[in-house]
């Protein structure tokens, strides 16, 4: 399953965001490092098609694609150097796919900062620096590991000497690995050492519930650093979302409106994600559930099958594909054959957001 990693400052609203997007369960607390333990939130992915398809293939169930958040303690001044909680909670982070990053932008007395005061800018620079010396030490570390072996003609290693070098350059001078370009063989060099500024990042600007102009001058300064860092930002004040997310949805829905927001924070959190992996949707529909898959944009039909169980990429022969909204204009798989909308494709067929495919495969 892909996986985002919610990074931060201690006492950011961190815990919050995760809260509310798994409906409740990590501990808030107004202390440095309360989150002790990973907390992971399987986070559905909103999507109207989904019962629009059900009703047409007469499923007992619609089940959503799915995103899995993980929340780690906050980071520190000295974290990739062990301080706080340190380098157990940056492995964690290096096993996911993609970063949202929450900085505070709103006053409270009762919640203290453990910088003392509230910059969003230099906030936001501290953890993306902890995140770059963390990259540097793994890339010093492979470096080294690679010039010894080189000496021995070693080709692999002779061949990653370059790169190695290009990152570690770019790092010590206050870089991101993703701001680095690469080539696809130097790229996929980079992507071996899963560092941590290599993953694409969101930027939340987690405001007070009652806007003020002090929240909203810190907002525009994030706003300012994201954009320096080529990154997204997304504004939502984390304690009303995680009450928003215990309301019954239409409650939820009405709430969102009489705000005159088009869609609830969260849902932009998990759309931002799904852009930021770069992810298409294509649904199956056979047994008792219309289901919707996410997948790499680029993912061939033989591959996408075997998302849904190997002996499927294993045994792939074939598959039948229409586009959602012409089935869904159709009204049934039948009546979109006989129109002539299905399209039968081989394993190499390039899976396409919105399709609707029936796999066929030896078993």
């Amino acid at each position: 399953m892909l996986q985002v990693g919610i990074v931060g400052l201690p006492n950011v609203g961190k815990s919050t965001v995760s809260n509310a997007l798994s409906l409740g369960g990590a501990k808030v607390s107004n202390f440095p490092f309360c989150t002790v333990e990973p907390n992971r939130a399987v986070v559905a992915v909103p999507d109207a098609r989904l019962e629009r398809l059900a009703t047409i293939f007469r499923q007992q169930q619609a089940v959503p694609a799915t995103i899995a958040f993980v929340d780690v303690a906050g980071l520190v001044r000295g974290a990739s150097r062990g301080e706080g909680l340190g380098n157990q909670f940056l492995g964690h982070l290096r096993e996911v796919d993609a970063l949202l990053h929450v900085v505070r932008c709103f006053a409270d007395e009762r919640v203290s900062h453990v910088e003392g005061s509230i910059d969003p800018a230099r906030d936001a620079q501290i953890v993306d620096l902890e995140l770059a010396l963390a990259d540097l030490a793994t890339v010093e570390r492979r470096a080294e590991k690679a010039a010894s072996a080189a000496k021995a003609h070693d080709r692999d290693a002779i061949r990653q000497a370059p790169v190695l070098h290009a990152l570690r350059d770019h790092l010590n001078a206050g870089g991101q690995a993703r701001a680095l370009h690469l080539g696809e063989q130097e790229a996929d060099v980079s992507g071996e050492l899963h560092l941590l500024t290599a993953k694409p990042v969101c930027f939340i600007a987690n405001v007070g519930e009652d806007p003020s102009p002090e929240s909203e001058s810190w907002a525009a300064a994030l706003t300012a650093y994201a954009e320096q860092q080529d990154a997204p930002i997304i504004r939502l004040s984390a304690r009303l979302e995680s009450e928003l997310a215990e309301l019954p949805e239409q409650e939820r829905a009405d709430f969102v409106q009489a705000l005159g927001a088009d869609a609830a924070g969260l849902a932009r959190v998990v759309s931002a994600a799904y852009q930021m992996l770069d992810l298409v949707t294509f649904f199956t529909g056979v047994g008792k559930e219309l289901r919707a898959w996410a997948v790499p944009a680029g993912t061939p039909a033989r591959a996408a099958a075997g998302k849904i169980h190997t002996d499927m990429e294993r045994g792939f022969i074939k598959a039948e594909v229409v586009h959602c909204e012409a089935l869904i204009d159709a009204g049934s798989w039948e009546e979109a054959h006989h129109r002539g909308l299905l399209r039968t494709e081989g394993k190499d067929y390039l899976i396409a957001e919105g399709d609707v495919v029936y796999f066929r495969f030896h078993a």
